[in-house]
């Protein structure tokens, strides 16, 4: 057997019996883990969505989860991504540990099984593979935390343009700001929807102006629209101001702003179709005047 496939296998069942030692020290949570204010509860999801069963990357890294938690992780952004998202920290380390592991036991199980083959691998080349097979797997979940906290940023972004004008017409019809909010809110049964509702129900239970809601939720998605929304109701509960008008304007500038946006990606999509066009064009070309060239080459 290849002699690096042999090092890197001892190397594996040596760091899983450190890790074995080590798991019932590591196994407790951190200080400020004890300390951090448990978030707000969810409503709960309507009867059609059933809540999904752990996947395995998470079954499979569970137990490892206290090593990458005593390590520092997740990182302050890491975990502003996750409370976008609405992730638990163990379930992510859980996953960042099962991608850990899969990079450390499926390379050199591989190059076992080529070796047992007859097949020769460069050991350059194999380390190589291994390094970059191993940095996509570690990386690979706080890319997916991102995007997913993208994603929601922009859903929670245009969730709020909804609500701004939902808050206009019952404006308009006489209702007072707080009932506005709750008719605006009741709209629709998204998670956003959903999301900003259980805050502002929260809010009221706890004797806190709505504006602090949404200002909250603003900081947790990333969402500034939601913070210029709860500093125009504050000047409307604090200061008597108008504030129908200020949310109309709000309304209007959101909703071009997400023109705006749409027409620009489907440009940029535009611009980025014309390169397999071009492509597709030139081989065409190719493919109808390489008989000719070759004929004029050959009878010369």
């Amino acid at each position: 057997m290849n002699p690096i496939a042999l090092a890197a296998i001892g190397g594996c069942l040596l760091a899983a019996g450190v890790w074995y030692a080590l798991l019932p020290r590591l196994d407790r949570p951190s200080l400020a883990e004890l300390l951090q204010d448990p978030s707000p509860p969810l409503e709960p999801a309507p009867s059609h969505e059933q809540t999904p069963s752990p996947g395995w990357s998470r079954r499979l890294g569970a137990p490892a989860a206290p090593v990458l938690a005593a390590l520092g992780l997740p990182t302050a952004r890491t975990r502003e991504r996750l409370a976008a998202c609405d992730r638990d920290v163990p379930g992510y380390l859980s996953q960042k540990a099962a991608m850990a592991a899969l990079a450390l036991i499926v390379p050199p199980l591989l190059a076992a099984a080529l070796t047992a083959l007859g097949l020769s691998i460069s050991p350059l080349f194999g380390l190589g593979a291994w390094a970059v097979f191993a940095a996509v797997l570690w990386t690979a979940p706080d890319l997916e935390v991102r995007d997913q906290a993208h994603e929601r940023s922009e859903q929670m972004r245009h969730t709020i343009a909804a609500v701004c004008d939902l808050v206009v017409i019952s404006l308009a019809g006489g209702a007072g700001v707080t009932s506005a909010l709750d008719d605006a809110t009741r709209a629709s049964d998204t998670w956003a929807m959903r999301r900003i509702r259980t805050a502002l129900h929260a809010a009221t239970i706890q004797h806190q102006p709505t504006w602090t809601a949404l200002e909250e939720l603003g900081e947790r998605y990333q969402v500034p629209a939601a913070t210029e929304l709860a500093a125009s109701l504050r000047l409307a509960g604090a200061d008597g101001a108008r504030v129908r008008a200020s949310l109309s304007a709000k309304a209007t500038s959101l909703r071009t702003q997400h023109l705006a946006e749409l027409e620009a990606d489907a440009q940029s999509a535009t611009e980025r179709m014309s390169l397999p066009t071009v492509l597709l064009f030139a081989g065409f070309l190719i493919l109808i005047g390489y008989p000719a060239l070759h004929l004029i080459l050959t009878s010369v």
